[in-house]
């Protein structure tokens, strides 16, 4: 009989078990969710997706997922929650699966920051939020996540297609931003975008966590 898939991963990308020489420290960048976690490395994107029939197996899934991905890493970058939603029952479980990850990674020593929605949005664009010149209609957060999605094709050479093409995309914007504030950018990005750094928290990225 065969074993229960726990979790699924696009299967050209991945984590490698040797560090690339060229990718010090090594970062991964993490845009956590219960059902579709986006997973990012330098050059790569990938995911976690988790369909159990219960919230415990979600969150079981996520878990195994993500270690695998984060378990050679020297630190780990987060999204972190969106405190003007009032989808509250929702909320109240992701920050709960969020919670689980930043206790797994406080376990194994592994430092992390956390960012803020609308800091990552500001980097891929240089705004938060958008809306049409013409119309002055504001965009939808799908059209936003199009416009990160797609400057993370122009900007950094990584094209994430798929179904879970935003999840991807968002994580490989967290992922410059570390780089970017551990003085190691992927690329340059102007002003109006880098701003964004300086507005999260990346003291644990310098400092040893306690146990």
């Amino acid at each position: 009989m065969t074993a229960p898939t726990l979790f699924t991963t696009t299967p050209a990308a991945g984590l490698p078990t040797t560090r690339p020489a060229a990718v010090t420290p090594l970062v991964i960048a993490l845009d956590v969710a219960i059902g579709t976690t986006g997973v990012a490395g330098t050059g790569w994107t990938d995911h976690v997706h988790a369909n159990a029939a219960t919230l415990h197996g979600r969150f079981q899934q996520q878990l195994d997922g993500i270690v695998s991905f984060i378990r050679h890493a020297d630190h780990v970058v987060m999204e972190g929650a969106a405190f003007s939603r009032s989808h509250l029952q929702g909320m109240d479980q992701l920050s709960a699966m969020r919670w689980m990850v930043r206790h797994e990674l406080w376990r194994r020593g592994i430092p992390y920051a956390i960012v803020p929605p609308d800091n990552r949005t500001i980097y891929a664009t240089g705004k938060a939020r958008w809306k049409d010149t013409e119309t002055g209609k504001k965009y939808t957060p799908t059209q936003v996540k199009g416009m990160v999605r797609d400057a993370v094709r122009d900007r950094y050479g990584v094209d994430c297609t798929g179904r879970w093409r935003y999840d991807e995309a968002d994580a490989y914007v967290l992922l410059a931003m570390a780089y970017d504030h551990l003085g190691k950018p992927l690329a340059e990005v102007p002003p109006s975008h880098s701003r964004a750094v300086a507005g999260c928290d990346w003291s644990e990225f310098t400092r040893a966590v306690a146990r």
